[in-house]
């Protein structure tokens, strides 16, 4: 399209089972793109394709479409719910302008809705909340409202008031125009509106109020005009909603259901008219491959090009990457660079995406989401650019996997196979990691957790036809440092004819849970006179140090690493000198401090009836729960708390047996803890 302010680049991101896919089935079958309402129920989704989505219900994978709506185009990403398919969400957040956030009327806002919510913000994506399955028992308006506010900041603007709740919801009134919108036909899909009845008419406009009262508190405009007592022209106020939800000072609030398709047309409306197009986000930060530093590129479509790779779909024939673009136009067949690997590249195809069907474009400008076939070499995360003006766009961040399985082939004329089938897996999913282990030789596959990790080995055996044997699934463990330190290396040595030499001085410190990971800076004075290329060198060094592991061989977390001292010179001096004599520093504060140990843990919820909690706590609690929080939400009780992950295998499979299938959980890791002495006595021994 043309025009970029007709565009809209949006997720949908929510809790598992909130509703993401009946509600994206809805816009998908109002929009006309499909001939009728997929369920999840009947296995009929066209969003939910893979067979182990329609199987569990659940979304895997994030999945993309193109919609037409009136005059505008929405590109629209339906993520995943569940924890352990996080990097989805990740990778599609980094790329959207606008996200629709959906909660469930009964269920409220759980613990991967606040996690969403919080990713969105990270990459500062304005939203647009959605409360949905208020037809259901135990679905409440204001319970659910009123969570929004205290767990997010007092930022939500109801602009949809519903009519009648559970079994009786079927309608509501628009705020914003004071109508009734009344769904009508075979999947309701005619709005009629009409004037808001007088048994109605007190208690909306109190709402009303509320609702040109919060906006009065961010909008001059509309505070003016609320104290003088205006009517307040309708094109002013949806200018005004549009103003602040693009500033993210408020959150647009709307409701409906999406099983009965009861408000979706107003919430695509909504979409249309608060969230932004590829113009509203006109800064794009960069960074210049040539000179260094920041640069700032622009939704231009005579600029050079320039687009993230945020999702690939591996192949054994050709891989499908799916890519953002923000600036300058891309033609099929026109060469590019990769400036990750200094490489050129020729897209041979671009496709408009919609779920697993595709169609041919001839090029592509800014502010759109296409398909690109033909690319080698080429992963998440990377830019493609104009090679006259290569840039790099900022990468995509994804959290280290948690939990690990040996897994091997049960022929083994397989082996060679296998591999091809575990590197094509960790080429599409970076929370999947694939490695050996240096003693047994055993192919060890890493993910976010058990779910994870179960569907891999499922598409393994259904997809590749590979009979696999699988062991237990083992805790990928930390270390840190146990004490600050300061270690001076001076790295000189003679290779052949050749003497190297480097100086360097490393800071290292212990941070708490709760801060980064592990962070890398520089303080080293006089850079002026040192090779950037050596300084580059360094930190890259730090970084790949803690990664490679501490004593007992994982990754070091929870550290800062300063770099104080680079001396060099000009004769002996190469990067790889400077790389030997940071990593000596990183060996040699190991050894004179020693590390800790550190476990994953989880922060779980558990929602069931009452008389379920007494099992379920006396279930947990010998497992080292410390249990934060129980609440009573609707007719059940949520118990909120935190675990470490190597006590909850197998807590899936327990839940039904506990609650006789009436109880569900969700699990998010929330950091790492000191294995406690017993524990790592037994796993190392002496050690």
């Amino acid at each position: 399209m043309s025009d970029m302010a007709r565009i809209r680049n949006i997720g949908i991101i929510a809790h598992i089972d909130a509703g993401k896919t009946t509600t994206t089935e809805g816009i998908l079958y109002f929009a006309g793109l499909s001939h009728r309402y997929g369920k999840i129920d009947d296995g009929t989704t066209v969003m939910d394709f893979l067979p182990e989505e329609r199987e569990r219900g659940i979304t895997i994978a994030a999945a993309a479409a193109t919609i037409p709506w009136h005059d505008h185009l929405i590109h629209l990403i339906d993520t995943p719910g569940h924890i352990d398919f996080t990097a989805e969400v990740e990778r599609s957040l980094r790329v959207i302008d606008g996200a629709v956030v959906i909660f469930s009327g009964v269920e409220g806002v759980e613990a991967q809705s606040e996690k969403v919510w919080r990713q969105a913000d990270h990459y500062s994506v304005p939203k647009i909340a959605f409360i949905n399955k208020l037809d259901r028992v135990g679905a409440s308006f204001p319970r659910v409202l009123g969570e929004i506010d205290e767990k997010f900041g007092n930022c939500a603007l109801p602009l949809m008031a519903p009519i009648g709740i559970e079994n009786d919801f079927e309608s509501m009134v628009d705020l914003v125009t004071m109508e009734v919108l009344a769904f009508s036909g075979e999947s309701n899909e005619t709005v009629e509106r009409s004037p808001v009845p007088a048994e109605l008419a007190d208690e909306m406009e109190e709402r009303r109020d509320a609702m040109l009262e919060r906006l009065a508190d961010t909008s001059d405009e509309i505070a003016e005009a609320y104290l003088e007592g205006e009517e307040i022209d309708t094109e002013l106020l949806k200018r005004e909603i549009r103003s602040q939800t693009l500033s993210r000072r408020l959150t647009p609030l709307l409701v409906g259901s999406g099983k009965k398709s009861i408000g979706i047309q107003p919430l695509v409306d909504a979409v249309v008219d608060y969230l932004p197009s590829p113009v509203d986000c006109a800064d794009i930060p960069a960074e210049d491959v040539k000179k260094g530093g920041a640069v700032v590129l622009h939704p231009d479509a005579s600029a050079p090009f320039a687009g993230l790779i945020f999702k690939v779909s591996a192949s054994k024939t050709a891989d499908l990457f799916y890519l953002r673009t923000y600036q300058g136009t891309l033609k099929a067949n026109a060469t590019v660079l990769n400036p990750r690997t200094g490489e050129k590249v020729r897209p041979r195809q671009i496709l408009k995406m919609y779920a697993k069907s595709t169609e041919s474009l001839d090029s592509v400008g800014p502010g759109d989401i296409v398909g690109i076939v033909g690319l080698r070499n080429c992963g998440i995360g990377d830019t493609l650019c104009d090679s006259r003006k290569p840039v790099a766009l900022e990468k995509i961040t994804f959290p280290d996997p948690v939990i690990s399985m040996a897994v091997e082939p049960r022929l083994s004329s397989d082996k060679d196979k296998l591999d091809e089938t575990l590197d094509l897996l960790c080429r599409e999913d970076q929370t999947l990691t694939r490695n050996q282990h240096e003693e047994t030789g055993q192919r060890i596959l890493s993910g976010m957790g058990e779910l994870h990790l179960e569907i891999n080995l499922n598409r393994i055996e259904r997809e590749f036809n590979l009979n696999v044997r699988v062991g237990e699934p083992r805790v990928a463990y930390r270390e840190t440092l146990k004490s600050a330190c300061d270690e001076h290396v001076v790295f000189s040595r003679t290779m052949g004819e050749t003497e190297l030499f480097a100086e360097v001085g490393v800071s290292f410190r212990p941070l708490a849970k709760g801060e980064e990971m592990f962070s890398v800076t520089n303080s080293v004075r006089g850079l002026a006179n040192i090779k950037r290329d050596f300084v580059l060198a360094a930190e890259r060094a730090l970084g790949e140090g803690l990664r490679t592991g501490g004593s007992h061989g994982y990754p070091l977390i929870y550290l800062a690493a300063e770099l104080t001292t680079l001396n060099t010179d000009p004769t002996k001096t190469t990067e790889g000198s400077v790389v030997g004599a940071v990593l000596q520093a990183v060996d040699q504060a190991i050894r004179n401090v020693g590390t800790v140990v550190l476990e994953p843990l989880m922060h779980l919820e558990v929602t069931a009836p009452d008389d379920c909690i007494g099992e379920i706590s006396m279930y947990v609690q010998p497992r080292r729960a410390i249990i934060h929080d129980m609440i009573t939400v609707g007719d059940v009780r949520k118990i909120s708390c935190e675990v470490p992950l190597a006590e909850m295998f197998g807590f899936g499979k327990a839940l039904p047996r506990l609650t006789g299938g009436r109880g569900s959980f969700s699990m998010e890791p929330c950091g790492y803890q000191p294995l406690p002495a017993s524990v790592v006595e037994r796993l190392f021994g002496g050690r």
